[in-house]
């Protein structure tokens, strides 16, 4: 609404202040405060074709043409300079406004043509080899730019309009961590595209262009938290449906902490998570070293990830086998899991072989370890991948691993809750997945599983008192959810941090869908080499 607000309110400006410019270019000025009227008078005036001003209607498109346009009429003013055309773009009714009623300010003409007749005049004095006339018309040119200002307005109208597509309709992302092998693989470089779920309004409007949450090499924001405009989604091509590939913002990304190795939420420092993987950042938190940094919805971190199940979906995981609604999901492809691999004594893995199967048998990494007699591999596998391996030696032992308490602490599962204690990433739920308008009886049981939808995604003053609960200061053991919400999965599914640690992700949190892999590099450099038989291949049919 506040969005909206705004629009109206620029509209009313900008009308009243075209009501005031239109007599001094000899049109009546009442038009210029009829919809749709005072633009075709606007493109007349600085010589464009009508038809331009049905560009205005064009989403984004729009913001170009109303800019483009605003500058052509201050020239049409005699106005040339580079301030005036930068207050053209950003304060358009008030410049507007004071040309109309400031007496010193009159109208030259439509400024295109203008500006054609001199370049004219100035062919013409070149073509008769009259040197005085040309110098006096070249010294006086009012339409000359210096090269700087060319670069300048150059490299302004590049990165805005750069930005302007990455922010409303294609955006270009690296895959940074092994969670989507084999379907994505790390270093894979991934155009996504903003307009199939819909076209988000920015939270943030104040921030570097082109760049998303820190300024690089830095710890510091790239943005202002205020002012923000409130949450709207446009347009949507199709619905995030069961199976597809998603990019989202981290749903616990609103309060973390960064490292440059790598950003914790707040809930990943209370679950005791830090201290169990990298201490030494957990010690540096617990002494003040690391300060908390809170982000908007439009600036928490990107993750890309399967959705498995939909609002209204039930989800279970059943030794490692994902069912929705009570029947088998259709998995993908290049599912991948992790196993134990026992071979005999003297035996050798030929391990180029694992690196044509694409099987990384690297230990720094993570994807190899081995006991102390050396004869044990942990590798993660597709199903065709652990096929593969056992043709090396068919007296290899290949055992699945799957996820117990002993691998997974209990505190770390999503919902964190003693009730689900039992519960790890291979043997998980049911979940139910919260639908928009469907309504939910709150008990002491299940509530660790809505709190941070009703407190935080939704926006609700949520207490509880004595086993009772108050949402906005009515006691009720009654919500209706406001969003559809996305139980979202990595394909290597033992590796993988999604919503069975973190919990689900609310639609307003969905940034877009990835189309195509236009590089792929190994380990994120190109330096490593290229991976060519991956460049421009579709995302979803990996």
């Amino acid at each position: 609404m506040s969005l909206l607000i705004f629009f109206i309110v620029f509209y009313l400006l900008l009308s009243i202040s075209l009501y005031f410019l239109f007599p001094k270019a000899g049109v009546a000025a009442w038009k210029g405060l009829v919809p749709g009227l005072n633009f075709i008078e606007w493109c007349n005036i600085v010589g464009r074709p009508t038809w331009w001003a049905a560009l205005l209607l064009l989403p984004i498109v729009n913001f170009f043409i109303l800019v483009g346009l605003a500058v052509e009429m201050v020239r049409s003013f005699g106005k040339y300079k580079f301030y005036d055309s930068l207050l053209a773009a950003i304060a358009t009714p008030f410049y507007f406004l004071y040309l109309g009623i400031s007496s010193k300010e009159k109208y030259l003409g439509k400024t295109r043509a203008l500006e054609q007749a001199y370049k004219l005049k100035l062919e013409e004095a070149s073509a008769k080899g009259k040197e005085r006339e040309l110098k006096k018309l070249q010294s006086q040119n009012p339409y000359k730019k210096s090269a700087l200002r060319e670069w300048a307005e150059a490299i302004i109208f590049a990165v805005f309009a750069a930005a302007f597509i990455r922010m409303f309709l294609i955006e270009a992302y690296v895959i940074p961590t092994p969670s989507m092998e084999g379907s994505l693989l790390v270093g894979d470089f991934l155009f996504v595209s903003k307009a199939h779920y819909g076209i988000r309004t920015p939270k943030t409007v104040m921030m570097l262009p082109l760049i998303h949450n820190r300024i690089p090499g830095t710890s510091l924001p790239s943005y202002l938290v205020n002012p923000n405009l409130p949450f709207k989604r446009f347009g949507a091509l199709e619905s995030v449906d069961r199976n597809d590939m998603v990019v989202f913002n981290f749903p616990e990304g609103d309060s973390v902490y960064f490292f440059p190795e790598r950003t914790w939420s707040v809930n990943d420092y209370r679950r005791g998570a830090i201290e169990q993987q990298i201490p030494f950042h957990h010690q540096q938190i617990k002494a003040g070293k690391v300060k908390v940094t809170y982000r908007p919805i439009d600036k928490k971190d990107h993750y890309i990830k399967r959705c498995v199940a939909v609002g209204g979906d039930t989800i279970q995981v059943k030794e490692r086998a994902l069912f929705v609604n009570g029947k088998p999901a259709n998995e993908p492809k290049h599912l991948q899991y992790r196993y134990f691999i026992n071979y005999p004594p003297n035996t050798t893995i030929n391990t180029a072989r694992l690196e044509q199967w694409g099987i990384e048998d690297n230990p720094s990494v993570g994807d190899v370890t081995r006991d102390r007699q050396g004869n044990i591999r942990m590798l993660t596998l597709t199903e065709e991948q652990r096929n593969n391996v056992q043709t090396l030696d068919p007296n290899i032992e290949i055992q699945p691993l799957i996820f117990t308490t002993e691998y997974d602490d209990p505190k770390q599962i999503f919902p964190h809750d003693p009730a689900n204690y039992a519960w790890t990433r291979d043997n998980y739920g049911p979940i139910w997945i919260p639908k928009k308008g469907a309504t939910v009886t709150l008990t002491p049981e299940n509530i660790a599983i809505y709190k941070r939808i009703i407190s935080i995604y939704e926006e609700n003053d949520f207490e509880e008192k004595s086993g009772k609960f108050f949402i906005n200061g009515q006691e009720t053991n009654q919500y209706t959810f406001k969003m559809n919400y996305y139980w979202m999965m990595g394909d290597n599914r033992h590796n993988s941090e999604d919503s069975r640690i973190w919990g689900f992700v609310p639609e307003d949190h969905v940034v877009g869908k990835p189309l195509f892999i236009w590089m792929s590099a190994k380990e994120g450099s190109p330096f490593k080499g290229i991976r060519f038989n991956r460049i421009f291949k579709s995302a979803d049919k990996n």
